[in-house]
């Protein structure tokens, strides 16, 4: 069984297209103290050697405090003894990565779809990071769903869902009420010269709108589903 996620949950997701291997460690460490409870390492254009000593410096940084998964690369996770991995839609099967990774060891899958939640979930996927929420420079092309697709993966899905794409203090509160466990952010934590206080204050508005919505996001699904709340 995997390791259970902390709820509510603040992913942050260091990019390094957005910060630089250089600096990035102290920014996630500035985010963690501000109460990030989860980091994805994203080095889409790193070579591997490089991906694996910033793994390893974010792994001591985290331990203890935070979850550090890795985006994509299983065998980047596995080396670096890292907490598991997040699946883009495209990438490698759940259950192949299952049988690569360590017991206990966390899988995210990025969904834009219900087909595609409903599919990630019965493939054994711990939570999913569905998205885009609103528009956001990470994916200028990309159309928002609103919370509106959030609403309808969280009433056929049973596992914790994490909204991405443009969230912020102001707005993460129709993400909850909508079915999440946890917004993933990126540029308004990262990029920010503060990102403690981004994060301090992402992570004050999500623990609000969870400690108001929950209950009846709940009772709300499950009557959806035909269930007794």
């Amino acid at each position: 069984m995997s390791a259970a996620l902390q709820l509510p949950c603040l992913c942050l997701v260091a990019d390094c297209s957005v910060a630089s291997p250089d600096e990035l460690p102290q920014r996630v460490a500035s985010a963690i103290d501000g109460g990030a409870s989860m980091v994805q390492l994203r080095g889409k254009e790193l070579p591997g050697g490089v991906l694996l000593s910033l793994a390893g410096q974010l792994r001591q940084l985290a331990t203890g405090r935070a979850a550090l998964l890795i985006n994509e690369r299983v065998d980047v996770a596995v080396a670096a003894s890292a907490a598991g991995v997040q699946l883009g839609e495209e990438a490698l099967p759940v259950p192949v990565a299952r049988g690569l990774l360590s017991a206990g060891s966390l899988i995210g899958r990025s969904v834009h779809s219900v087909q595609g939640a409903t599919n990630a979930e019965a493939d054994g996927a711990d939570f999913l990071v569905v998205g885009t929420m609103y528009a956001t420079e990470s994916h200028p092309g990309g159309a928002p769903t609103g919370p509106g697709l959030m609403r309808d993966v969280a009433i056929r899905c049973s596992i914790p869902l994490i909204g991405i794409g443009g969230i912020t203090p102001a707005n993460v509160d129709e993400v909850v009420r909508a079915g999440a466990s946890g917004v993933a952010v990126i540029r308004s934590i990262l990029s920010a010269p503060d990102p403690m206080r981004a994060a301090n204050d992402m992570m004050d508005a999500l623990q609000e709108s969870w400690r108001r919505h929950r209950p009846r996001v709940d009772n709300e699904a499950r009557s959806s589903a035909g269930q007794t709340p």
